[in-house]
């Protein structure tokens, strides 16, 4: 099992990320990365340090990760759920492209090579080739599957999302740009494809295939670090430890040897790898485990905000924690559900019901919002008039009347300090508001989760009891009735 010091070792792998205009020179120890690789790190000697975390591989007999398990069976389905939470309880959910997300879709391409083989005959080999090289070497693997928001609406688009350039007997030239790589900077392996619904004629966009992320050619941009420039991790908790790059990825002139190809300019094979495999169902149900963890965290912050300023009886606050309880457990059900109503597929893969997963998917980019609203409300000014930083706290012109305005004691300032500076990285740093918009575009545009949830309940068993009850009864029924009575 992969450590903490064997991810670091490989982060130093001269990958080419830029940020602010400069290539960064080492990702492992640059200021912007510090946090979320020693987050990563501490992921890794967490399953390597429990026998909890670990699971003998039936069919490969090696030793490997919980969380990337091809469940068979539901029991096999709680042991993943119950590795998937250990990891998510480390971030407070927040680490939402942790290993174990990318690693769920990869687990269900290789569940399935058929699909793969019915559109290019090897590509099966090749997902489960990769299925074997993660869970052996424990590797992070990122992904970028949606093009350019300006693709598509300029003449020459097709220079804009990632596009085959040139063919040749050893493999593929791919030019382009692509997006949203979250956590790419700090993962070893890139997955490359389109989710985005591709049509015929689109086939040189039509495209699976994974390379590393020091491949030559590849460059990482991207956006603006919030981990840097705060005063303390004490200040920003959350920001500090749990900033995800999201970085675009730009190919230029990248070579993919056929071996790491998975589906090459076929419209339909895009497609079948994500929802005729069970590689959609996996990916999705780990995130919903994690996005569980991370509204209870946001609900235990609630719970210490009302017990901070004394409110645990005020009947409007005991609606509003009500509210958030019963967001927090619509999810948590919602993914126990899924689990409990499992199926078998045609590839022996015990998948979770869609009805279930995509229901609570339609409902995130509504819910997380509504959740952060509450505890906005609940904490009020809390989150503003409080210590600029934890120097307030230290310095002997400033902590005295700290103690005595903003707090009982001295420890009761640094406890509510601590807290609603927390609370505020939660809610209203920078940090909290990329988490508030990728909670609410995580599968997409809100109608596409909605969509998801549409398709996947199942609506012939809800219209058959409709219409069942409409069977019993008609006009002649009324004419009747109404005769009788006369």
């Amino acid at each position: 099992m992969r450590t903490a010091a064997d991810y670091r070792a490989a982060l130093h792998d001269g990958c080419a990320v830029y940020v602010d205009g400069e290539r960064v020179s080492d990702i492992a120890d640059a200021p912007p990365f510090a946090g979320i690789v020693g987050t990563i790190g501490e992921l890794y000697d967490a399953a390597a340090g429990s026998s909890d975390m670990q699971v003998r591989h039936p069919d490969l007999g090696i030793t490997m990760n919980r969380a990337y398990i091809q469940p068979r069976t539901r029991e096999d389905l709680r042991v993943r759920r119950e590795a998937i939470t250990r990891w998510a309880e480390l971030t407070n959910g927040f680490v939402g492209r942790s290993p174990d997300h990318v690693g769920g879709f990869v687990a269900g391409f290789a569940s399935a090579p058929e699909v793969f083989d019915a559109h290019r005959d090897g590509t099966g080999a090749n997902a489960m080739r990769l299925y074997r090289r993660m869970v052996e070497e424990d590797l992070f693997l990122s992904y970028t599957i949606i093009p350019p928001q300006n693709a598509g609406t300029k003449p020459d688009a097709q220079v804009s999302q990632v596009a085959v350039t040139a063919e040749r007997d050893d493999g593929i030239v791919v030019s382009g740009a692509q997006m949203l790589g979250t956590g790419t900077p700090v993962s070893d392996l890139l997955f490359v494809s389109c989710i985005k619904p591709l049509r015929p004629g689109e086939e040189d966009f039509a495209l699976s295939f994974v390379i590393p992320v020091a491949a030559e050619g590849l460059r990482l941009f991207c956006r603006r670090p919030y981990a840097v420039g705060q005063p303390s991790a004490y200040d920003y908790p959350l920001s500090t430890r749990f900033d995800e790059p999201d970085a675009m990825a730009v190919f230029d002139d990248v070579f993919v040897p056929w071996e790491d190809v998975l589906v090459y300019r076929s419209v339909d094979g895009v497609r079948d790898q994500f929802h005729r495999t069970a590689a959609h169902v996996l990916g999705n149900t780990q995130a919903q485990i994690r996005f569980t963890t991370k509204l209870k965290f946001l609900l235990g912050l609630a719970s210490c905000v009302v017990a901070a300023n004394g409110l645990e009886k005020i009947p409007a606050v005991v609606d509003r924690m009500g509210e958030l309880a019963a967001l927090a457990s619509f999810i948590e059900g919602m993914v126990l559900a899924a689990e409990s109503t499992a199926t078998v597929d045609a590839y022996g893969i015990c998948k979770p019901s869609p009805r279930f997963l995509y229901g609570s998917m339609g409902l995130q980019a509504e819910l997380y919002p509504r959740v952060l609203h509450v505890l906005r409300e609940l904490s009020g000014a809390g989150v503003i008039g409080t210590a600029s930083s934890y120097r307030d706290l230290l310095s002997e012109q400033t902590e005295p009347y700290m103690s005595r305005y903003l707090a009982e004691s001295r420890d009761d300032l640094e406890r509510r300090t601590k807290l609603f500076k927390l609370v505020w990285d939660a809610v209203g740093s920078e940090f909290a508001g990329r988490h508030h918009q990728y909670e609410m575009f995580y599968a997409g545009a809100p109608f596409v989760a909605r969509g998801y949830a549409a398709r996947n309940y199942g609506f012939d068993e809800a219209r058959a009891l409709a219409e069942r009850f409409m069977e019993g009864y008609a006009p002649a029924d009324e004419a009747q009735l109404t005769g009788s009575r006369s």
